[in-house]
């Protein structure tokens, strides 16, 4: 087993219960939340959160759920309306019918959950015309007036298509924006854009109607408790500063692996491809956050400037530093999807070049991270359901033990599944000798912190909209820097029809990958084997 493909044994049923997202949240995380809320969010204010999209999954398996859990746990303001807006014939009944079973509700929440319920609306219309948003508005006067004329916050969720933004946000300035006196905040979910030439266009567009501190783009990686702790783990140990630097790491590779295909997603996939789909964001924003350097402050502005500077120093990725793979059929695998390859569902094009496996590599050209490689690493039907952080660190100088015992050191940060940081290191073998064998120093997040439910990244990011930070948000700028180093590799590939390498249902993806990254010195071992906490 090679340290790169080593596996953290999974959760327990037990774990599984005490970290389920729909299991209220810890008393002491509910309680941090809501002191840091208190100075951003009142409470007796009117507020609405408008879900554009309503019928669309993401609503029903992620908007919805979020805002039920928020409700339950308390953390939401008491006068607040949750509106459906959609072009479906729906009624409230309809609608819950759809998100429901997403919601998990617990026994003992039912109650609850009623109440949850009488705070949903739902407005039916057009994307393309006044009238809906009329309505919308309509229905957010007459809130106001129930309020006691108090002014109402607004906030309006972009579930939708990126073809109906430009119009839907041109109908929400003219038709349903606050009077001034209270504040509207826009949440736009990916992708943001195509390509550098459309994402410029859209934040343009965007830019005429809201100011930059009105616009949410969201990336719900941000909102992940180990991404987060990045910034924790690198400015808050002194241990880690003096070796984060070209002088002492070798390679940093940020992975995104899933076990399953595009299932329903196949159609919107295949305009798309992994390096839109994950790459040109959720990796691309991790990077920022490993190579970035300190910022004067906690400050959402602060902290994106620094990430701009990563992506201003980082160099346009080449075609000859980039494998792309498309999975295949294989019989041999037990997942219940092994036996369709990607090009076997019927909403994908025969000749269909689109890759479900990229691996790039990219180069920072500052003083810290010259010369070190970046891979960027992520695929759909492959072995495993991971996403990490490792960054691998030089061997040691002047090596005096016999030739090949000493590996690399590893520091590791698990995303998902099973938050974890855990560092790879050369310990003695117990007994007479001083032979070496490999171990490892492991924080996993459910051993250590056992009587915790963490926020899930939609409850943190929904949060952090109402209070109007946006530390984990998208800025524009940044944006636009992500798409200027991707744009050209995405356009040869396209242009030039690069046949990506076919690569097997539940494999580690194309070999093609792995030698990649050894070409730029990363080092695979086979000799490191994981013993669960629970053996030793």
């Amino acid at each position: 087993m090679s340290w790169e493909n080593d596996m953290i044994p999974p959760p327990t049923s037990e774990q599984d219960r005490r970290y389920s997202v729909s299991a209220p949240l810890s008393k002491d995380v509910v309680d941090a939340l809501i002191a840091s809320m208190q100075n951003n969010l009142k409470f007796e204010t009117p507020y609405v959160f408008v879900v554009f999209g309503a019928s669309g999954d993401l609503a029903k398996k992620k908007i919805y759920p979020t805002l039920w859990w928020l409700f339950r746990d308390n953390l939401l303001p008491a006068n607040i309306k949750f509106v459906g807006y959609a072009r479906s014939d729906l009624t409230v009944p309809k609608l819950r019918d759809s998100f429901e079973k997403y919601c998990k509700v617990r026994d003992g929440e039912n109650e609850k959950f009623v109440k949850f319920l009488e705070h949903c609306s739902y407005v039916q219309g057009k994307y393309d015309t006044s009238d809906g948003f009329q309505k919308l508005k309509q229905y957010i006067d007459a809130f106001q007036t129930e309020s006691n004329n108090q002014p109402v916050n607004r906030l309006y969720y972009l579930a939708l298509p990126p073809a109906v933004f430009n119009v839907v946000s041109t109908e929400l300035k003219q038709n349903c924006m606050d009077n001034g006196d209270s504040w509207t905040r826009v949440i736009i979910e990916k992708p943001f854009g195509h390509d550098l030439k459309s994402s410029c266009e859209l934040s343009n567009h965007l830019a005429k109607l809201f100011k930059e501190d009105q616009i949410y783009r969201i990336d719900h990686y941000l909102g992940k408790e180990m991404v987060q702790n990045l910034m924790v783990m690198r400015f808050g140990n002194r241990i880690l500063a003096p070796s984060w630097n070209r002088d002492h790491i070798a390679s940093v590779m940020i992975s995104f692996k899933e076990d399953f295909g595009t299932g329903g997603r196949a159609g919107y996939f295949d305009t798309a491809g992994i390096i839109r789909d994950v790459m040109q964001n959720h990796l691309m924003q991790i990077l920022t956050l490993v190579a970035m350097e300190k910022p004067a402050s906690l400050n959402a502005e602060d902290i994106r400037d620094e990430k701009v500077k990563v992506l201003k120093a980082t160099k346009i990725v080449e075609l000859k530093d980039v494998v792309v793979g498309q999975y295949i059929s294989n019989a041999e695998c037990s997942h219940p999807e092994a036996s369709q390859g990607y090009k076997d569902d019927p909403a994908v094009p025969a000749d269909s070049v689109t890759p479900t496996y990229a691996l790039a590599v990219l180069h920072i050209n500052n003083e810290r991270w010259e010369g070190v490689p970046f891979f960027l690493r992520c695929g759909k039907a492959l072995n495993e359901k991971k996403a990490e952080v490792r960054i691998q660190f030089k061997e040691v100088s002047g090596d005096i033990y016999p030739s090949g015992e000493l590996k690399r050191s590893e520091l590791v940060m698990r995303v998902q599944p099973n938050e974890a940081v855990y560092m790879k290191l050369m310990t003695k073998k117990p007994g007479m000798g001083f032979g070496v064998e490999e171990t490892e120093l492991d924080l996993t997040y459910n051993n250590r912190y056992k009587e915790v439910r963490l926020p899930d990244a939609y409850e943190r990011l929904f949060l952090e909209v109402f209070m109007g930070s946006q530390i984990n948000f998208v800025r524009t700028d940044e944006l636009e820097y992500a798409w200027r180093i991707l744009t050209p590799v995405l356009e040869e590939l396209e242009n030039k029809k690069v046949k990506p390498v076919e690569y097997k249902f539940g494999s580690r993806g194309p070999v093609e990958g792995d030698e990649l990254m050894k070409k730029y010195g990363f080092v695979f071992t086979g000799t490191y084997k994981w013993v669960a906490p629970n053996k030793l």
